[in-house]
């Protein structure tokens, strides 16, 4: 520290005051620093061939599946307007919404699992980001060419065969775009009939609305902002190391057997060489679609492609080496400690997943089609009726969840000499019907203490006694004369 006659200068005093400096400085730089737009380069290897499996797979079924046929009808079909949610031969009403919240806990419960696992293997090969990511790298793979020729092509300048490149581009991302807007409508409205008013130019206002902003959303996500999103805006990237442990796979490098890196000849032993496995070709950062170096350790960027481990062991057996310099593993594994997979975490979200998965399919196997709801009129508690009867006077909501048109029968049970009359009688139930009732319950006044009595209203279908329901009501009676 160095004293002047206005200021107090302090300088530093050793290197590695220099070395914090500079760091600190690159860290604020890289803050500020503009991105630069990754191509990951291509590899071919197992774990390459089943991220393309994957993609493939995942939007085939999201493409192709609103035009399976069910019945009539389109197989899956989440109707808003008519408050319907057709799933192959199951139809689901506002009343089951509940279905969604248990399927939606089932989803968190099994990613916990797999993540806590096989670490982040959702991000790698099923994420929607990921698998259209992958598509639209394919498609920029056939108008650019390698990754080589995509970076060329991003240089400053412009020239016929870049405007070309680029233009193509450009269509095919729209139209692959556009395509995935369609198809998201197309789960909302029945894909045939809107496919026909697209030809038409005859869409409504809200559908033209979600198309493009679906479109849009894709093109920004996938084609613009493609790695961002994981980094920087996905939250699962932040509170992964919450489910991980010392026993979930990692990808990781082995320092102990890759250090020091160094280039040498093929054919030549690290020993000779006097050098560990890497060769330091860097291949294993080239082919990263977030754009890390997986030999600086594990990092939340990572998504658990395996893209690095395919270019890793392609590299080393170039070089004659054993594979796995690059691998899944766990932290125990690279510390020479044995892995466990069935652990306290795992058999707590296992357990849990199998109970919740088994009462959803009882629950869904014995759902009621008919559903009822009783409402008591409150203009009137009771009217006194001539042969010395009581009567209460409800509304019957009844939904019919199938498909099917039903001739309802109604009944009621509770109190001596119960009877039920319902405005019109024995009414058809069509299939998907919500309809309203007017019920009077009637019974004897002898013997009948005065205030409320439990009762039941029960309905049946003339042509299935096994299709029945009932619901509770309160039977109002007046006090005794």
């Amino acid at each position: 520290m160095a004293l002047t006659a206005n200021r107090v200068e302090i300088r530093p005093t050793n290197l590695t005051s220099h070395k914090f400096m500079s760091e600190s400085e690159g860290r604020t730089k890289h803050l500020y620093a503009k991105r630069e737009k990754i191509h990951p380069r291509e590899i071919d290897g197992i774990f390459e061939r089943l991220r393309s499996i994957s993609m493939f797979v995942l939007l085939g079924v999201y493409y192709f599946t609103p035009w399976i046929p069910w019945h009539g009808r389109q197989a899956i079909l989440f109707d808003l307007p008519a408050r319907k949610f057709f799933l192959f031969g199951i139809t689901l009403w506002p009343q089951d919404f509940f279905y969604l919240s248990w399927l939606l806990i089932m989803a968190a419960l099994l990613l916990f699992l797999a993540t806590s696992v096989a670490g982040r293997v959702w991000c790698g090969y099923a994420c929607p980001q990921t698998v259209w990511i992958r598509a639209f790298v394919q498609l920029e793979r056939l108008a650019e060419g390698n990754f080589s020729r995509r970076k060329k092509l991003d240089r400053p300048g412009w020239n016929s065969n870049k405007l070309v490149r680029k233009t193509m581009l450009q269509v095919l991302w729209i139209l692959f775009s556009f395509w995935t807007g369609f198809t998201f409508l197309g789960y909302f409205t029945p894909i045939q009939d809107l496919g026909v008013r697209l030809i038409a130019f005859d869409l409504g206002g809200w559908e033209t609305f979600w198309i493009c902003f679906y479109s849009i959303a894709v093109y920004g996500n996938a084609g613009f902002l493609r790695e961002q999103v994981c980094t920087y805006m996905c939250p699962y990237a932040r509170f992964q190391s919450a489910m991980f442990d010392d026993n979930s796979l990692i990808i990781s490098y082995d320092p102990a057997r890759g250090e020091p890196r160094g280039s040498r000849p093929r054919g030549k032993s690290p020993a000779e060489a006097g050098l560990g496995d890497c060769i330091d070709c860097s291949i294993c950062v080239q082919v990263c679609p977030t754009g890390i170096d997986i030999r600086q350790g594990l990092q939340y960027e990572c998504i658990a492609c395996a893209a690095c481990v395919d270019a890793c062991d392609s590299v080393m057996k170039r070089m004659g080496y054993p594979k796995g310099l690059v691998r899944y593993t766990t932290q125990n594994a690279l510390e020479g400690e044995k892995s466990k997979i069935f652990r306290v975490r795992t058999f707590l979200y296992s357990t849990l997943l199998a109970g919740l998965f088994m009462f959803f399919i009882y629950s869904l196997a014995t759902r009621e089609p008919l559903h009822l709801d009783v409402i008591r009129d409150r203009n009137a508690l009771y009217r006194e009726l001539p042969g010395d009867r009581v009567e209460n006077v409800y509304t019957l909501k009844i939904l019919n969840k199938s498909d099917v048109s039903h001739v309802m029968i109604f009944s009621a049970s509770g109190l001596p000499d119960i009877r039920v009359e319902t405005d019109p009688i024995n009414p058809t139930l069509e299939g998907g019907q919500i309809r309203s009732i007017a019920a009077r319950v009637s019974a004897s006044r002898s013997g009948l203490a005065a205030g409320g009595h439990d009762i039941v209203l029960s309905i049946q279908a003339q042509d299935d006694v096994q299709l029945r329901t009932e619901g509770e009501a309160r039977f109002m009676a007046p006090p005794p004369r």
